[in-house]
């Protein structure tokens, strides 16, 4: 059963966390899933790719975590890019795992799914499989690639299957993920665990604004995040050029926090919209300029376009303007209404000028943009909270383990009135 401290684990209980595409800690979810196992009594592995810039040394023990990294090169050239990246990190797990020797549970994060390679290697040592699915890989497939239903979309899902099969137990980031581990994966109910990602409130939380990050502008706008082919930065400049040239306003300045695939070609669609003298790219900045930059942000921007990936995905940049007490304004997704609510305005789906329009509306109504930050928090500090994801993160080993049978393995904001949730 489990225990009010212990969360089920018994002593000498091993853990290795297998993860492929960032670094740890950096990956925020990954270390609070570390951290929360650590916590209850686990000894807690990691095996996970070298950071560029962090995250640099091959071997690290970070708060009684044992972080075990390799070398990487991210995938370019398109599909031969990538099975030159997971095909050098799969034989670096496998390396590392057998120096790590024998565990309890393996938890695999994907993307990619071919983690349970490496699982079945371990559960025929007795470990159980724990697949902790961040993405839907096809639906991601889709999303990114644009070339339809081919060889290599029936490829993912083959291995999305495979990984399903493999598992004993799956953590899904939201409800609609979790449908997705029954429905398409078939798994039981019972063995499918929602824990959402939640940002951490010892990381953020308000400071005072600082209007000179405005320059000279009345209104800051902010985006925060990841800059891929699926992340809509491209739809956030369009927007912006729209709310100049169509509705009119210039009293604003814009800065877009954040690195990825596409960062230089978002710099360049700035300049040939015309933007560079209002749209500031920082890059990825420290923790603490981040924070100084959302506390004096006025308004928040999430422009993830439609797509079968996004539509289901909650985005940790909504989470973390919450967090912030910062009004968005997002595109009209599933899971953007179920995280965010009313501390949300919706546009249609990829419909920029609209996106513009609300933008603008905000930016006029200071009384209720006030009042979209403190539901925000509301919901941060309430259903959304960490709290709740740490009890169905122990739930969900306590039954890989066989200790406990769960009242509920779904999202416990759905017991309480509040539907869905995911993470990306």
């Amino acid at each position: 059963m489990l225990g009010k401290k212990t969360g089920g684990a018994r002593p000498g209980r091993r853990a290795l966390i297998l993860v492929e595409n960032l670094s740890v800690p950096f990956d925020r979810r990954v270390w609070q899933e570390c951290t929360t196992l650590r916590d209850a009594g686990w000894t807690v592995h990691v095996i996970c790719p070298q950071g560029s810039k962090r995250d640099t040394e091959p071997e690290a023990v970070i708060d009684g975590v044992r972080i075990h990294r390799y070398p990487l090169r991210a995938a370019t050239g398109g599909p031969a890019g990538y099975l030159r990246e997971y095909g050098s990190a799969l034989w670096h797990t496998f390396r590392l795992a057998r120096k790590v020797g024998p565990v309890h549970v393996v938890h695999a994060c994907n993307p990619p799914d071919l983690l349970f390679l490496p699982a079945r290697w371990l559960k025929r040592r007795g470990a159980r499989f724990v697949f902790d699915q961040h993405d839907l890989v096809p639906e991601l497939y889709l999303s990114r690639f644009g070339r339809g239903k081919d060889l290599l979309y029936r490829g993912v899902c083959a291995l999305e299957r495979m990984t399903y099969r493999t598992a004993d137990v799956v953590i899904a980031t939201n409800e609609s993920y979790r449908d997705v581990a029954v429905s398409r994966g078939g798994k039981r109910p019972e063995d499918v665990f929602v824990v959402r990602s939640a940002p951490d409130i010892d990381r953020f939380h308000p400071v005072p604004p600082e209007p000179e990050l405005k320059r000279g502008k009345p209104h800051l706008l902010c985006y925060l995040g990841v800059m891929g082919p699926q992340d809509g930065v491209d739809y956030a400049l369009r927007a912006l050029a729209k709310l100049r040239d169509e509705v009119g306003r210039s009293d604003w300045h814009a800065v877009f926090v954040g690195g990825g695939d596409t960062f230089d070609a978002m710099v360049e669609l700035s300049r040939q919209l015309g933007l560079s003298d209002q749209v500031q790219f920082t890059g990825r900045i420290p923790d603490a300029d981040l924070v100084r930059y959302l506390s004096t942000a006025d308004v928040c921007l999430s422009p993830d376009p439609h797509n079968p990936l996004n539509d289901v995905s909650t985005m940790n940049k909504v989470l973390e303007y919450m967090v912030m007490g910062r009004p968005l304004v997002s595109f009209d997704l599933r899971e953007a209404r179920v995280s965010a609510g009313d501390a949300a305005v919706y546009a249609p789906a990829n419909d920029e000028a609209e996106f513009a329009r609300l933008v603008a509306r905000l930016m006029d109504d200071p009384e209720k943009r006030a009042l979209m930050g403190k539901i925000g928090q509301e919901r941060i500090s309430g259903p959304l909270s960490w709290r709740n994801s740490q009890a169905s993160l122990l739930a969900a080993y306590a039954a890989a383990c066989g200790d406990a049978a769960p009242a509920s393995a779904g999202d416990p904001d759905r017991a309480q009135g509040g539907g869905r949730t995911v993470e990306r």
